[in-house]
């Protein structure tokens, strides 16, 4: 007996040829969550646990096409951006949502930097993710680094995560999670922002391990899959955030670097 397969994520980032973030994250995490992903490469990348050896960008013009075709004949409940690597990239992208009649919903995770510390984007296509993308978005859910180049705030507490999903609303999102894994303290907390609404804060144990690779990527398309299924924000981002650390807990142990995380820790062992 098969699970029945419900909402629909069309993914817009990079390849990881190492498999641990990127397309290779979103579609199994939107897998084991019961949603259907469909893809629109916009890089590829030559990455493993150890780093990123080398970007090959896609035109604009081809990115465009990949989501136009599908978004034509599958559709999509939700986009999820991750990998924009220059301006031309993400003004396609928001002319492709723009234009749709019926416009899907929009997570957009910022990716700026990989886990090993090299640069994925340009001055340029960061000014563009603000420009064209967050007033857009549903929800946007860049990290401590991510909201403070978005942001230009300094972020070193709890409040300041705050202050950073205020200012992100403010620029245009309906709603912010700014991961607070960046800063110091035994526990995480992560600061869900939206209009008119209480902060919500979710607060869960640090966990020490070099198996980390491909988080942000995994929680944003965790979120995307459940907003597709028709679960409340609030909801999807709690949830989301467990699967992701049950995920980091039960990683394979795989490469001599960042690792990746098991996506398909929920799966019973045959």
């Amino acid at each position: 007996m098969f699970a029945a397969m419900r909402g629909r994520v069309l993914v817009v980032a990079g390849s990881d040829s190492g498999g641990g973030a990127g397309i290779q994250a979103d579609i199994k995490t939107i897998t084991a969550h019961g949603a259907f992903a469909a893809t629109a490469v916009t890089a590829l990348t030559a990455q493993s646990t150890l780093g990123v050896f080398g970007v090959y960008p896609v035109p604009a013009a081809f990115v465009a096409q990949q989501m136009e075709v599908v978004l034509d004949d599958i559709g999509a409940d939700i986009v999820k951006t991750g990998m924009l690597p220059d301006e031309e990239i993400i003004g396609a992208v928001a002319r492709v949502v723009t234009a749709r009649r019926e416009r899907p919903a929009l997570v957009v995770d910022p990716v700026m930097v990989a886990k090993g510390g090299a640069r994925l984007m340009s001055g340029p296509a960061e000014a563009a993710i603000v420009r064209d993308l967050l007033p857009l978005a549903k929800l946007v859910t860049p990290n401590v680094p991510e909201a403070e180049a978005l942001t230009g705030l300094a972020i070193r507490t709890e409040g300041d995560l705050v202050a950073a999903g205020e200012a992100l609303v403010s620029m245009g999102a309906r709603a912010a999670l700014v991961k607070g894994g960046h800063l110091d303290g035994p526990e995480v907390v992560d600061a869900l922002v939206r209009p008119g609404t209480a902060p919500l804060l979710v607060r869960h144990a640090r966990l020490t391990t070099r198996h980390t690779h491909g988080t942000g990527c995994t929680l944003a398309s965790a979120i995307a899959a459940l907003l597709a299924r028709g679960v409340m924000l609030d909801a999807a981002v709690t949830r989301a955030i467990d699967y992701v650390t049950r995920a980091i807990q039960a990683a394979p142990g795989l490469g001599g670097g960042h690792g990746p995380l098991n996506h398909a820790w929920a799966i019973p062992e045959r």
